[in-house]
């Protein structure tokens, strides 16, 4: 089974949330389960960087804004997974983001620099820069790498079957109309039944519209988008394709997220030796400023301070527990008013609450280590990887029972306490009440130590490692390749 997989970002060279964690793991576990993986990626300086053993498929050009385009066949880290970099200097070497200017503004030449990267992976489907290698699955991720579902829809040489897997229904790869005609696809592809949404065109549409199969990255969410509360403008058109729409639980990242072997902790831990987990604590409210006290239930947060990611309900709920003792770590960056908030409430509580704004790996390492319980109260989500790698760390999550939360947190309710099923907290309600609440059963249960240890123990012993979601994902790609021969 030959796989190619389309991505805009990889941990650890280029990320901006979880689709880097993602495209970082996924294509390894594939490889460990039997499959010959290649992905295709924009050529970042960080990727150009970091490519091994290059080789040149192809040399083109121009073609969308770009100069003389070169395919480079090459490998990156350790292990070696194959890509193919797009290496179009004038498009992807640049300073600041993937996908902004230093400035915080969106490149004004994104739907070129994308499309660029889907044509590509639509050609290479086709045989034309490496007849040697042909995919029997293009599996593209999220709205980057829409558009090389309708280029493969509109090909005459299409053999290859597509997935497209969205990551997050909210970002949508909206450009003007008017800049359509630069794609080079058959007129007809600008209508409502396409890529046409309210009078824009969007790339992720264009994967919902054109895949063979549609996949989310966890089972609640492939229902919820399909509604209006969660559906983003698109959920006519998911009710529309119910029956090509599934969802995969992502995975965790066993070589970065391992207390016992992670090399950015202060100490490591696990089942069997906890103790090395207080001194991880310790360390962090060293590191932070906060009032070394073993003590108060110390609660983390890793994530964009956005609304969508619940920050202003953290904010709302913040006295409630800061009255019960309780001590707070934000770490992120996002929307300014928000951050401005953050800000505040560290300095109206010194030593027991700290911001951290930007993003730090190593930080992050702490906190979800250091942390005694970890909070993710999105008013959505797709799947989640931050409540993953608390309970791998045995940092109970404090979630909204939402999409991928939904499906990975069993909350500490009386029944599941007695069944030793509790591996965290959940509410209902995006509102501040709902998370004070969670909240303070939290602060309730730390008090009571064998009953939090247990719920760390059962946590630590979940397992959600990609070689399980690889085994979903090729179970679909089979299933599509037996429909296509058919």
């Amino acid at each position: 089974m030959k796989v190619l997989q389309v991505a805009a970002e990889i941990y650890p060279w280029i990320k901006t949330g979880g689709l880097a964690d993602v495209t970082g793991a996924l294509p390894q576990a594939l490889r460990e389960a039997g499959a010959d993986v290649r992905l295709v990626l924009p050529g970042f300086p960080a990727i150009a960087a970091a490519l091994e053993q290059q080789r040149t498929l192809a040399c083109f050009g121009p073609i969308f804004g770009a100069g003389e385009v070169r395919l480079v066949l090459g490998s990156l880290g350790q292990d070696g997974v194959s890509v193919v970099m797009v290496d179009a200097p004038w498009l992807y070497r640049r300073d600041g983001g993937p996908y902004q200017a230093p400035s915080g503004a969106n490149w004004p030449d994104n739907l070129q620099r994308f499309a660029l990267l889907s044509w590509v992976a639509a050609h290479l489907a086709a045989g034309e820069f490496d007849p040697r290698w042909l995919p029997d699955i293009v599996h593209a991720h999220d709205w980057h790498a829409g558009l090389a579902c309708a280029y493969m829809a509109a090909h005459p040489g299409r053999s290859a079957s597509t997935v497209f897997t969205i990551h997050n229904l909210a970002f949508q790869g909206l450009f003007p109309a008017a800049e359509f005609p630069a794609l080079g696809l058959p007129g007809h592809y600008m209508r409502r039944e396409s890529l046409e949404f309210h009078g824009q065109l969007s790339c992720l549409k264009a994967g919902l519209v054109c895949a063979d199969r549609i996949t989310t990255v966890s089972p609640t969410y492939a229902r919820e988008i399909a509604t209006r509360e969660f559906g983003c403008g698109m959920e006519g058109l998911i009710q529309q394709r119910a029956g090509v729409v599934s969802g995969i639980l992502n995975g965790v990242d066993a070589a970065v997220w391992d207390p016992r072997h992670d090399p950015l902790l202060a100490s490591p831990y696990g089942p069997d030796a906890l103790q090395g987990k207080g001194q991880c604590k310790r360390a962090l409210q060293e590191e932070l400023g906060l009032e070394p006290d073993p003590a108060a239930p110390l609660f983390g947060l890793v994530s964009r301070l956005t609304q969508q990611k619940g920050l202003d309900l953290v904010l709302g709920a913040l006295p409630a527990a800061l009255a019960q003792g309780a001590q707070f770590v934000l770490q992120g960056s996002g929307e300014p008013e928000i951050e401005a908030a953050c800000a505040a409430a560290a300095r109206a509580h010194p030593g027991r609450v700290a911001v951290s704004l930007g993003y730090d790996e190593t930080q992050a390492h702490w906190v979800i280590a250091g942390a005694d319980a970890v909070l993710v109260p999105s008013r959505f989500e797709p799947c989640g990887l931050t409540q993953l790698y608390g309970l791998r760390y045995g940092t109970l999550p404090v979630v909204r029972r939402v999409g991928g939360l939904a499906d990975t947190v069993v909350d500490a309710s009386p029944a599941a306490l007695a069944e030793g099923r509790a591996t965290g907290f959940s509410f209902d309600n995006a509102s501040p009440a709902a998370l004070a609440g969670a909240l303070l059963r939290a602060i309730a249960a730390w008090r009571e130590p064998a009953q939090w240890r247990g719920l760390m123990l059962t946590a630590m012993a979940q397992d959600f490692s990609w070689a399980g979601a690889a085994r979903h994902y090729l179970d679909l790609y089979r299933g599509l390749r037996e429909t296509a021969v058919r």
